[in-house]
């Protein structure tokens, strides 16, 4: 009984509310509320993996697997509303509630036992500092739980590159290149890797981690963001 009056009063003083449209969450809903989980712009990208728009884009860059995304970018709409909260907000919870729901999505359309691992775009050491956390790693530790895949922190960023934002498409790969490494004692030889990021644009930060992770061996290295497209 105790226990419940110290929630209730918890609940009082920090309500938990959705970060989307500001209600009170139900003690079953974990971060997002029911009806805006039901509205969010889901993609489909994941029911033709190999062959999609964001293979298409990623063609020449790297050799392609499959490329996923859990929901469809569009400016000034909820994707974008959340990565915005969980990049600039302080809401890592949110990234982890992505991951999780994306990753029963996939479980749903048979993508159990596809990977040996859940690896994420790193950030670098000071912007880590600077946010507290990194989004796409969040991302990464709510698709391990429901894809009950392993997360391990295999890459590194070696420097410190200038936002992405308003680049071209060939400023943006000059400016990943030879950021990316594998971390002391990180091994990827024969390992399948699911590589995950909060965005996919032109596709330029990924591709530089997955020739990392294939250098050093891995068999093959699928890609899944938060949202992509539409942009």
């Amino acid at each position: 009984m105790r226990l419940f009056f110290w929630k209730d009063f918890i609940d009082l003083i920090f309500p938990r509310n959705c970060p989307l449209c500001k209600q009170a969450l139900f003690d079953f809903e974990p971060c997002l509320c029911t009806i805006c989980q039901g509205m969010l712009p889901r993609a489909n990208f994941h029911l033709r993996p190999f062959d999609n728009e964001l293979t298409s884009k990623l063609q020449g860059l790297m050799p392609v697997h499959r490329v996923m995304a859990f929901l469809r970018f569009t400016k000034k709409g909820k994707s974008q509303a959340l990565l915005h909260l969980l990049k600039y907000k302080n809401k890592p919870e949110l990234g982890e509630e992505l991951g999780r729901l994306y990753g029963l999505s996939l479980l749903q359309k048979g993508f159990a036992g596809l990977w040996d691992v859940l690896v994420a775009v790193p950030l670098h050491p000071l912007k880590k500092q600077r946010r507290g956390y990194n989004q796409s790693e969040c991302f990464a530790r709510g698709l391990s739980k429901s894809l009950g895949i392993p997360y391990q922190e295999v890459l590194a960023r070696r420097k410190f590159t200038t936002t992405q934002t308003n680049k071209s498409r060939l400023e943006r790969l000059e400016n990943v290149d030879d950021v990316f490494a594998l971390n002391e004692g990180q091994v990827t030889q024969g390992l399948r890797i699911l590589l995950v990021d909060d965005i996919l644009t032109t596709g330029a930060t990924l591709c530089a981690c997955a020739q990392t992770l294939l250098r050093g061996g891995a068999k093959h290295v699928d890609l899944a963001t938060i949202a992509a497209g539409g942009q």
